[in-house]
């Protein structure tokens, strides 16, 4: 499968800002983001599975302010980082959407896959 590189290793701290970035899936752009949590690496789509907008207010800050989990600036739902799992709020038990990443040779890289 091809692979893009979405940044640099170094570009992630681990429960920091999340790097955004877009790409086509299910027929338009949507955007996306990628973190590093507990040491791994983790992307999703940017979209509350409540109602689909963008989860950060700010560009890149998706985590709650101890770091522990991501939320959603607009309805208060938190999510595991480490799976999407909504733990609370509005839309609890529903899941973000993940995408594939993989990190090696000081970069992180998406898995580009067909999402039609």
């Amino acid at each position: 499968m091809p692979e893009r590189v979405l940044c640099q290793s170094q570009d992630l701290l681990e429960r920091g800002l999340a790097q955004r970035f877009t790409l086509q899936w299910g027929g338009r752009e949507r955007s996306a983001f990628v973190f590093r949590y507990d040491g791994g690496v983790y992307a999703y789509i940017n979209e509350c599975a409540h109602i689909p907008i963008e989860l950060d207010f700010n560009p890149g800050d998706f985590f709650d302010y101890s770091h522990s989990w991501l939320v959603c600036s607009t309805h208060g739902a938190y999510y595991a980082p480490n799976t999407g799992l909504c733990l609370g709020g509005p839309c609890s038990g529903r899941k973000l959407i993940s995408l594939p990443v993989r990190e090696y040779a000081n970069q992180v890289y998406l898995i580009e896959e067909q999402h039609e």
